[in-house]
């Protein structure tokens, strides 16, 4: 190798290592795509599930003989709602931090 063969060398291996984090750029967005998808598909399965548990407490409430059992079923409802969205953020913190570790990996290829 001379030494005017340096500079194209290393200009080709330049060329090469930035063609290469562009196409892991290209797979991070991809992969960001359908993740975004898999994510609003869990929210929504969440709400629906949240949306039929406070139309079942409805009619519980609607049936009930008398105060106290209404009293009952709203406390018993707002508990269960608690532990629902503690646990549904969870999740979704959880899906979240994995598409995060994921694209990161992917853009430094270290997947």
């Amino acid at each position: 190798m001379t030494d005017t063969d340096r500079p194209f060398d290393a200009a080709k291996q330049a060329t090469d290592q930035m063609k290469a984090a562009g196409e892991r750029m290209q797979a991070a967005g991809t992969q960001m795509t359908e993740q975004g998808s898999q994510l609003g598909l869990t929210i929504l399965s969440q709400a629906e599930s949240n949306t039929q548990e406070a139309f079942k407490a409805m009619r519980a409430a609607a049936q009930a003989r008398d105060l106290n059992e209404v009293m009952k079923i709203q406390s018993d409802y707002m508990r269960e709602q608690g532990s629902r969205s503690m646990s549904q953020a969870r999740e979704v913190g959880e899906m979240i931090a994995q598409f995060g570790r994921s694209a990161i990996g992917q853009m430094t290829g270290r997947d």
